[in-house]
């Protein structure tokens, strides 16, 4: 087998993670070869929430600026419920003086996807190979070889320096490397549903993006641009075919909000939803980042950006040590920084968010409530949730990890 070896760094997936780090790698003259099992970029419809310190990541390429224009700004988020409508609203303004944008963008994730690779084969040399997927790796102290199997079927070996798996949850670069994928599934499923009907023209102080509590059946209303979703759990016990089912989805889209007439759809979505960490996000000179390395509900909007976050934090260092700014060692604080983030930050934040949405007892219902209520009315509280919920916070604690 012929060995392409070249002095690079091997990325696994062309989503908004192997992107984002192949950006800022190229950015900072470092050659990359991405590796996409698809003929194409990818086109998932899940991620849709760009948070303040994401756009702030993004913006030397261009990307958050386009993702603005061809999304939606949200400044404010909700949380609700059916009976009394708003129970507090947060304003990203409080944020003004700790990032560049104090607000969240909604704009399908795949269109990031695009914005990155145009600037990437804008720069020149840009080396990502579509239908290209990696089956197997091997590696010692030289480098680490990805045996890849190529469009034809064949399969060619790449040599590089590092490898990083970004290829989401199913990572063959976790499987390969034997790392185990710690955590747990919810029983229920989510269903996601878009419509173009106008929310927003009957609800008419909702904001684009809103959680409303309910102990029988909570849900989650974002508007992307020209759709809302509205995101359910489902039962344990239903079928795929009972929830897909039209009469039960108009149900559950009526349950959201009573309309005379039935509900457009455009699009349906089920998807099962775990709560995972891998056991290390290291081995040797193979990484792993995004959902390769955590997934969690999506309550919250993290899960993407936290995986970019894991781009910028890696690819960082690996500038750093190929640069000769600071040696191999740099490499080992990625998982130190990175991993407490994944179990403390979003994993705890998550499931938090799903618990008091779902909140059973009247109890649990009032505690969150009166959590509400506290938080709203203390502006240095409000700064301070507002910090966690966009993510500032998990960044300026890895900061904080420096061995």
């Amino acid at each position: 087998m012929v060995v392409t070896s070249t002095e690079r760094v091997l990325i696994a997936g062309a989503g908004p993670v192997g992107l984002s780090a192949a950006a800022y790698l190229t950015r900072r003259g470092i050659p990359v070869t991405v590796f996409e099992a698809e003929d194409r970029l990818p086109e998932n419809l899940r991620a849709s929430t760009f948070h303040p310190p994401t756009l702030d990541m993004l913006a030397p390429f261009g990307a958050s600026q386009a993702l603005i224009e061809q999304g939606l700004k949200a400044p404010k988020f909700q949380f609700r419920d059916r009976a009394n409508g708003c129970l507090a609203e947060f304003d990203f303004a409080v944020l003004a003086d700790d990032t560049g944008h104090p607000f969240r963008v909604q704009c399908e994730q795949f269109k990031l996807n695009h914005l990155l690779h145009d600037w990437l084969l804008a720069q020149g040399g840009a080396d990502v190979r579509f239908g290209h997927a990696i089956t197997a790796l091997r590696q010692n102290g030289d480098g680490v070889t990805a045996l890849v199997e190529t469009p034809d079927g064949g399969q060619e070996a790449f040599k590089g320096r590092w490898l990083i798996g970004a290829e989401g949850a199913n990572s063959v670069v976790r499987q390969a490397l034997e790392i185990p994928f710690e955590g747990f599934t919810w029983d229920e499923r989510f269903l996601v549903v878009s419509t173009p009907f106008p929310f927003e023209t009957v609800l008419p102080d909702l904001t684009l993006v809103n959680y409303f509590a309910d102990p029988e059946q909570w849900f989650f209303l974002l508007k992307v641009p020209g759709l809302w979703r509205a995101m359910f759990p489902t039962r344990p016990e239903e079928t795929e075919e009972e929830i897909f089912d039209p009469d039960r989805i108009e149900v559950r889209m009526q349950w959201a909000h009573a309309t005379a007439t039935p509900y457009e759809r455009t699009h349906t979505t089920l998807y099962r939803v775990h709560q995972r960490v891998a056991q290390s996000y290291r081995a040797g000179r193979a990484f792993i980042a995004g959902d390769a390395a955590h997934i969690n509900n999506p309550l919250g909007g993290m899960g993407m950006n936290g995986g970019i976050h894991d781009a910028f934090n890696l690819a960082g260092k690996m500038a750093a040590v190929w640069h000769g700014e600071s040696d191999d060692g740099l490499l080992d604080l990625y998982e130190k920084q990175r991993r407490p983030i994944a179990l403390d930050y979003v994993n705890s934040q998550t499931i938090r968010n799903k618990q008091n949405l779902e909140a059973k007892t009247p109890e649990a219902q009032q505690n969150f409530r009166n959590f509400l209520a506290e938080v709203s009315a203390d502006r240095r509280k409000t700064h301070d949730y507002l910090l966690r919920t966009s993510m500032i916070a998990s960044l300026r604690a890895a900061a904080k990890i420096t061995a």
